[in-house]
């Protein structure tokens, strides 16, 4: 199913949750919402699946205006970061609800079911009850739940956010795959960028109601067209500050220099705001378009096999995030290795100087 918004917003009260979007969404494929909390991806899912209604535009399904439509009519499946099970019904009987609420012949809940089951590695499971499960178990009762349906349209809200870290990877791996061969267009909300990008298909990001880009996830993390794209996908937050175009250089503070890549020898002189990712400024081998430059060290933490430092470099906080575990002594002075390659350039309305 193709899903199309055409100018929709949203109002409660005074507050616009939702500002004038046009977005369609690629049909049949994976699509995520990438944001911080608030920033609005509950309810574009939620108008999506008409839980609430559009203050102003239309929703369509295919060459359907749906914007009327109520929810039970609209055939979506929608699983949230809650997941909800039906305390004392079986992990058969909550997958198969939907199809008993559809009065479906008993012989073909049980095969649905059983192949649903099978998918989601639950069979050994079907006879228990929610509370005898564990909770990666009970969120795959939940979305076994909105695969039964075979819905065209699938809503996942977080679904993954409450579960602990191996679950999670677990089924962030698997999502993609339970759905390829579906047919069904897939919204997956987070506000996780690392999470967009192992999802893969198509991201639109999302800031203050307010969708910035959309396309393929893989283009907008490289390419965000803006400096507001840039930061909602960058987690560790993107390393941004003021530099100048210098005739054949690039200049940050008086004192770091490098020189200006063919791909940018369009740009005007003059003065823009740099972007770099963490993991394109750290220790470790130099490439060849890198740079050393020196920070001193205000923060350094270990995160799993990675080391991130917080360093001030020429009075701007930035984030270094190196791979392998690296010591690090607040105060001192380090020598990090900036990639000039990797540098994104945004003019002074913060839109992206393009390469």
């Amino acid at each position: 199913m193709g899903i199309k918004l055409k100018q929709v917003s949203k109002r409660v009260g005074a507050e616009m949750h939702i500002y004038e979007t046009d977005l369609e969404l690629e049909k049949g494929g994976f699509n995520v919402l990438l944001g911080t909390t608030l920033s609005g991806k509950t309810t574009l899912m939620r108008l999506m699946a008409g839980l609430e209604a559009p203050t102003s535009g239309e929703v369509w399904f295919d060459d359907k205006n749906v914007t009327g439509v109520a929810v039970q009519k609209r055939e979506v499946a929608m699983v949230y970061q809650a997941f909800i099970n039906y305390p004392s019904f079986t992990v058969f009987d909550n997958i198969a609800s939907p199809l008993r609420v559809a009065r479906m012949p008993a012989d073909e809940i049980r095969k649905r079911v059983g192949a649903i089951a099978e998918l989601l590695k639950l069979t050994p499971q079907l006879d228990r009850l929610p509370a005898e499960i564990s909770g990666g178990q009970q969120q795959r009762t939940a979305l076994g739940r909105a695969l039964v349906k075979n819905a065209p349209l699938v809503l996942l809200d977080e679904p993954l956010a409450n579960l602990d870290y191996k679950l999670r990877e677990e089924l962030r791996d698997d999502l993609p795959k339970l759905f390829a061969d579906t047919g069904a267009t897939v919204v997956y909300a987070t506000s996780e960028p690392q999470e967009a990008l192992m999802l893969g298909g198509h991201t639109a990001t999302l800031h203050e109601g307010r969708i910035t880009q959309y396309g393929e996830t893989a283009k907008i993390f490289r390419s965000p067209n803006t400096l507001v794209s840039a930061r909602v996908f960058s987690d560790p937050p993107m390393n941004t500050a003021r530099v100048s175009r210098q005739g054949d250089s690039f200049v940050l503070a008086d004192n770091i220099r490098w020189p200006v890549a063919e791909k940018y020898q369009s740009m005007a002189d003059g003065d823009y705001t740099l972007g770099i990712h963490p993991h394109h400024l750290s220790l470790g081998h130099s490439h060849g378009d890198a740079i050393t430059i020196s920070g001193i060290v205000q923060v350094a933490e270990i995160s799993g096999s990675e080391s991130i430092v917080h360093v001030d470099i020429a009075g701007n906080p930035w984030v270094s995030e190196s791979q392998g575990i690296h010591p690090f002594v607040v105060g001192e002075t380090t020598e990090l290795r900036m990639q000039t390659g990797r540098c994104l350039y945004f003019d002074d309305d913060g839109n992206l100087v393009a390469s």
